[in-house]
């Protein structure tokens, strides 16, 4: 099956949203702190300011993901 291209226009609103939902998510533990930081990574994808890829939010949230597990 070939892999879906899709674009992330910059969309403001989307990524306050994303970031108010992050801050919302937060808290004392390390799981909550990490959704907390994937969303606002993914809120990245919409903001005009940044250049980011899925592919780059991916290979980082890896790397915290691993660094956490050692």
């Amino acid at each position: 099956m070939p892999r879906e291209t899709k674009s992330f226009d910059p969309d403001p609103e989307r990524a306050a949203t994303l970031r108010d939902i992050a801050d919302d998510v937060r808290g004392d533990s390390s799981e909550s702190k990490q959704v907390a930081a994937l969303l606002y990574r993914v809120s990245d994808l919409y903001d005009a300011e940044e250049e980011t890829t899925p592919r780059d939010i991916y290979v980082n949230m890896r790397e915290i993901l691993r660094t956490k597990e050692e």
